[in-house]
């Protein structure tokens, strides 16, 4: 199993792009909510907690992000319950607004992430290898945290392999 910086690292070189990166933090979010929500039915009271494919997918990705590393992987556990949580709040909605909240959710996220591979002028990472499909939320988290001044050693140590993050320029300005 890649190391949590090989992980950053590899998904990260992706992007490099501020505006890509911006996107990111909409896009992704989005669409981990959205995928909570559609794989929130069906569902079954289990003495008193509410079992779905989301609540089996959510805690499966938690403990790859713990055995990544235990701070953030907590960090993430507790943002995937939120994302659970609401979806199963959808779920519980009428079949309209539930596919509405998770079907629009995934295409609009979705929509987000690809404007910003367009200005960063590169494909997405899970183009290459599906694993960026379960970094991305953690690479946006660990970019937030970056932004305020925290893991400053794990980013000085990515940005030494992939470069630092650029302001964003068009294609045809590279």
């Amino acid at each position: 199993m890649k190391t949590l910086e090989a992980q950053l690292a590899n998904y990260a070189a992706y992007h490099r792009d501020s505006r890509n990166i911006a996107t990111h933090f909409v896009g992704i979010p989005m669409i981990v909510v959205a995928v909570a929500t559609l794989l929130s039915r069906p569902s079954a009271d289990l003495a008193g907690l509410t079992a779905s494919p989301a609540l089996i997918a959510a805690v499966l990705t938690a403990l790859y992000y713990l055995r990544l590393d235990l701070r953030l992987g907590v960090l993430m556990s507790a943002l995937l319950a939120g994302a659970v949580a609401f979806g199963a709040w959808a779920a519980a909605q009428t079949t309209a607004a539930w596919l509405a909240w998770g079907i629009g959710g995934f295409v609009v996220g979705w929509v987000f992430q690809f404007v910003g591979h367009f200005w960063e002028g590169r494909k997405p990472a899970f183009v290459d290898d599906l694993m960026g499909l379960i970094i991305g939320p953690l690479f946006v988290t660990v970019e937030l945290l970056f932004i305020a001044g925290l893991y400053r050693g794990l980013q000085q140590r990515i940005e030494a392999q992939v470069g630092p993050v650029r302001r964003g320029r068009t294609p045809a300005q590279a």
